[in-house]
């Protein structure tokens, strides 16, 4: 494998389907039960002890509700090894059953559609320790190098309830969330949204954190160490936005350095995509044990202050060393997947190939649009085309690992069917503005590009997404004529292509009927920023 494929491979390890057999747990995880169908959620209030010299965490998690209709039974979800010791309703103790990590509880209370409650699951237990965070994830046990607990979770796929109880699964978003964290006391605790207080009882802090706006299970995170912390403020589309940003103390003056790429990529995102999305929770970057993850308002990093992905080019060629690959790619998820979220895993591609895609789109801004389309015609050699980009539905698996670049390249090759850059972005920014803070299908994406660029895009996204097939672009030279047609292609597949006769820019518009056309010349050159293969035959 080329060097940018095998670190594509360590990226993506955790994303492509599972060949084993799916399971009831695997539907139990991962569809809309009829458990969790009848109740939507509100508010979380989530306590946890953490002591890192046991590996262990103890406490609870308060989940508010809102009734849709009655019911008498709710689903929460915690993995093994983690245990649930009691569940309450208005302080009344309540029988739950077990099934794996899907836990249903019996309530004694009339279920009113309308009204608001609340249960209290508290818990405890030794969590699931990454393997390889972030794809393998779960908590990272690790210390600094003067031997402090450096400690952090993560659990995209793998699911939140991998250390906290909930409802583990992202059709549903909670709303607003309190987020307080006990650590010993010279450490520090990090997680999303505002820090509203801290308190000091015996060896141990408290960390209260408060989340203003919805959030999804897997955003929620804990960052544990000896931790520095330095701030600026963005002055950005909606006002003023503070930034704090969170390192090892022997990491300090690197991070000054290395950080001065968060404004830069706010100017461009907030450019091409609106305002952030989480201006009340701020924003912050935290230095972690791993790479790095897209946890809302609280992004991790981890990777060793310098540009690229590890020090590589996943291009290879030489933009991508412009910028700093976690920063940039980790905080363009503020956009999409925090802010526009799957409902259903089987989805990834809507996080991952309009982040992949934020990458150029960051290159474009503050480099140009040459650069951008280098970079990402470059990020090309990284897709294997092993498996379509859509996993299964119901079950909690996500589709192939392309869905980062072959997503990128398909919709680089969309931009360059609107013809407009100025239209290609005002379609950007509405769709964080129509689905902001909302979970969406693959079907509400397809619907909305279609709408706003006026084309009806239903063949473009069965090639793309649905299909493991390049377009493959046949022709034929005679003189000034072509001979041309699309194979390997969806039925109704009738892409145009632009090309450069002798210089001068056209438009074919093949399909999988051979054509014949005259051209204003003999020399022929296919725009490259069409995601498709050429064959001359």
């Amino acid at each position: 494998m080329k060097q940018g494929l095998i670190l594509l491979v360590l990226i993506l390890g955790a994303c492509s389907i599972d060949a084993q057999e799916l399971t009831r747990q695997d539907t139990l995880r991962g569809s809309i039960t009829s458990e969790r169908a009848w109740w939507d959620l509100n508010h979380y209030d989530l306590n946890v002890k953490i002591e890192p010299s046991k590996k262990f965490i103890s406490g609870y998690n308060v989940v508010r509700y809102k009734v849709l209709e009655e019911a008498k039974t709710l689903q929460i979800d915690l993995q093994e090894p983690m245990k649930i010791e009691s569940i309450e309703q208005d302080g009344k103790k309540l029988k739950f059953t077990s099934e794996g990590n899907a836990h249903f509880i019996k309530l004694k209370k009339k279920q009113v559609p309308g009204e608001f409650n609340e249960v209290k699951i508290t818990y405890s237990g030794q969590p699931r320790e990454a393997v390889r965070a972030p794809w393998d994830g779960g908590f990272s046990w690790k210390q600094d190098k003067n031997g402090n607990p450096f400690v952090a979770t993560s659990c995209q796929g793998l699911g939140a309830s991998v250390w906290w109880p909930n409802k583990d699964h992202m059709y549903d978003e909670v709303d607003s969330m309190r987020i307080s964290i006990t650590v010993p006391k010279d450490l520090m605790d990090v997680s999303n949204g505002q820090l509203e207080s801290v308190e000091e009882i015996g060896e141990f802090k408290t960390y209260n954190w408060v989340v203003k706006n919805p959030i999804n299970n897997y955003g929620v995170n804990v960052n544990v160490g000896n931790y520095v912390h330095f701030d600026e403020v963005f002055e950005g589309e909606k006002g003023p936005l503070k930034l704090v940003y969170y390192v090892l103390p022997e990491n300090l003056e690197k991070a000054k350095k290395q950080f001065v790429q968060t404004p830069m990529m706010l100017q461009a995102f907030e450019h091409w995509f609106g305002p952030y999305p989480f201006y009340e929770d701020g924003f912050k970057l935290v230095e972690v044990p791993y790479l790095g993850m897209e946890h809302q308002s609280s992004v991790t990093y981890g990777n060793k202050f310098e540009n690229g992905y590890l020090g590589r080019d996943l291009s290879g060629t030489g933009w991508g060393l412009q910028f700093d690959f976690i920063i940039i790619h980790e905080a363009g998820h503020e956009w999409f997947a925090n802010n526009i979220t799957y409902k259903d895993i089987a989805d990834m591609w809507i996080h991952e190939g309009f982040t992949a895609y934020s990458e150029n789109l960051y290159l474009d801004y503050h480099f140009g649009t040459k650069a951008s389309e280098a970079y990402v015609v470059g990020t090309r050699s990284n897709i294997q085309n092993d498996s379509p980009i859509i996993g299964p539905y119901g079950v909690n698996k996500s589709g192939s690992g392309d869905m980062y670049y072959k997503g990128a390249n398909m919709l680089h090759t969309l931009r360059q069917l609107v013809e407009d850059d100025d239209k290609w972005r005002q379609i950007l920014r509405g769709l964080n503005k129509d689905f902001y803070h909302k979970t969406v299908t693959t079907k509400e994406i397809e619907d909305y590009l279609s709408k706003h660029t006026g084309k009806d895009l239903s063949a473009f996204f069965n090639q793309y997404l649905r299909t493991t097939m390049i377009p493959t672009l046949e022709y034929t030279l005679e003189g000034d004529t072509i001979k041309f047609r699309y194979t390997d292609v969806v039925q109704d597949f009738d892409m145009p292509v632009r090309v450069f006769i002798d210089g001068s820019e056209k438009w074919l518009f093949p399909n999988s009927e051979w054509k014949t056309e005259k051209l204003d010349g003999t020399q022929v050159i296919f725009d490259k920023n069409f995601y498709i293969e050429t064959k001359k035959i």
